[in-house]
């Protein structure tokens, strides 16, 4: 159990020469769906490594790894992605983690150990990235085996870059191992670079990546996954063209389709299902606790129930109205204090919290020793999202046609067959349609890590979240860790406000 992770300078994140011992703990760590089932081995001097396609096998097992690692799903990412938005706060009783609250009000500062956590989280995932793409071109292996392992990698740090982007804005940007102690130390590039170098990732990636694969390596990054992520960094930079274009592809392949059940979407037996995009892989291994460390659940789940869990991240009660009468997500997505889950749990009528966050649940059941909940994926891109996002890119683009379809494809799945609720959205005003379009993307993702993100890009933040203690000009982004900007000796900057 974690609860305090120690944490790394960018410099030495960014600089550290891998040891095999380093992948040795991440792959132990690891989730081990399939492709991470990779025995212990012993330790390996630096030097050693980056001989073999084993070698290699093994740095881009940990790297895939490493993303359910505690800063990547738990505490920061719950802080800076979710409780920040009108969807969540932080839950738990009222004398725990009490510094999550910083971030309802947006009270955070640069010193707020949650950000720094967050910002080391995704530059070491980075790192792990960089050590891939610069050390496994030179060992000898199979050159598609070779070439499908570049490509994962750079999925990967994209995805970690858009997560930095997002949050703080212009980022240092390294592409690869710093080649000297001269190159540790370098400042944040301005965001539309990052971007480009995102963007540039996925559309290499994409270019190499299989559209599916068998069952010993299901939970790879795909060519879908690419096209698709790379469709949600446009749709931040408006290039809706782009959005449009890229997510026509995702739909055209013939290899996604809505779930039929929105419920047990979410449910471990239904995971890498025909809906899904990319995942974090997270697995239960009996008897090893160190391979079954992921806590995305664990620090969600119902508080006060045997085999539940902390009770962080929980929904409000803004969201809950938010839904349309019907609605089955509803009940889907939050689960209320007193009810009984379709998988039979009953939750405490009393506690803490009235609701909590019902996709991350994993039913009391299969409570097991170690973290509650840790075989729970994390669902990072669903087909869903593609549809919003095309319908979305769609309207922007005065294709209310298109957009009416993708849009009520999702609401169908959301009815389920009864006609009686969620009619299909009609109108063709522009205005009217991007509204009903932002209110769909609430209702089919809340709880999902976006909702924040979603009301900066929309231009919403400043009047949805001021309540809230949302600040225009300052609070559409996060302050740059002061530890980091103490350490760079002023090479970083902080970002306006804080």
């Amino acid at each position: 159990m974690k609860l305090n992770n120690k944490t790394y300078s960018i410099q030495k994140v960014l600089g550290a020469t891998v040891l095999a011992a380093i992948f040795i703990l991440f792959i132990i760590a690891g989730c081990n769906k399939k492709f991470l089932d990779v025995p212990p081995q012993g330790q390996q001097p630096g030097q050693q490594f980056w001989q073999s396609e084993a070698d290699a096998t093994k740095a881009v097992n940990a790297m895939y790894a490493n993303l359910h690692e505690w800063k990547q799903v738990a505490f920061a990412p719950i802080a800076i992605e979710s409780v920040a938005s009108d969807d969540a706060e932080k839950g738990s009783s009222p004398s725990d983690a009490t510094f999550m609250n910083n971030f309802d009000n947006f009270s955070a500062s640069s010193t707020e150990g949650q950000i720094l956590d967050f910002w080391t989280g995704q530059y070491q995932e980075i790192n792990f990235c960089n050590q891939v793409l610069d050390n496994i071109p030179a060992i000898t292996m199979d050159e598609t085996l070779k070439a499908r392992y570049l490509a994962e990698a750079k999925f990967v740090r994209a995805y970690a870059y858009f997560r930095l982007v997002r949050a703080f804005g212009d980022v240092p940007l390294r592409l690869h191992l710093p080649a000297d102690a001269s190159s540790y130390n370098i400042p944040r590039t301005p965001k539309a670079e990052v971007y480009a170098a995102i963007e540039q990732d996925l559309t290499d990636a994409a270019a190499v990546l299989p559209a599916t694969y068998g069952a010993a390596d299901l939970g790879r990054a795909t060519k879908g996954a690419a096209m698709a992520l790379h469709a949600k960094v446009a749709m931040y930079q408006q290039k809706w063209q782009d959005v449009f274009d890229l997510t026509n592809q995702v739909m055209s392949s013939g290899v996604y389709a809505l779930f039929p059940s929105y419920e047990q979407l979410f449910r471990v037996a239904n995971e890498n299902c025909s809906e899904s995009v990319f995942e974090i892989q997270c697995k239960y291994i009996p008897g090893n606790c160190d391979a079954s460390n992921s806590q995305y659940s664990q620090v969600q789940g119902t508080r006060g129930s045997q085999g539940g869990g902390w009770g962080f991240n929980v929904p409000t009660q803004n969201l809950a109205d938010a839904y349309e009468a019907g609605d089955p997500r509803r009940d889907a997505t939050i689960i209320f204090r007193g009810e009984s889950t379709p998988e039979g749990d009953a939750i405490p009528a009393v506690g803490d919290n009235p609701m909590y966050n019902q996709k991350s649940y994993v039913p009391f059941s299969t409570y097991v020793e170690c973290n509650e909940g840790s075989e729970q994926n994390v669902r990072v891109i669903r087909y869903a999202e593609v549809l919003l996002m095309n319908a979305e890119a769609a309207n922007e683009l005065g294709n209310n046609a298109q957009a009416l379809s993708s849009l009520n494809a999702v609401r169908a799945r959301a009815r389920g067959g009864n006609n009686a609720i969620l009619p299909n959205v009609t109108t063709t005003d522009q205005s009217a349609l991007r509204t009903a379009i932002w209110h769909e993307r609430r209702v089919e993702m809340g709880m999902e890590f976006d909702r924040f993100f979603d009301l900066v890009r929309q231009g919403q933040a400043a009047t949805v979240l001021a309540s809230k203690g949302f600040v225009a000009g300052k609070n559409e982004v996060w302050p740059i860790p002061q530890n980091e900007i103490d350490i760079s000796a002023g090479t970083l900057v902080q970002n306006p406000g804080y």
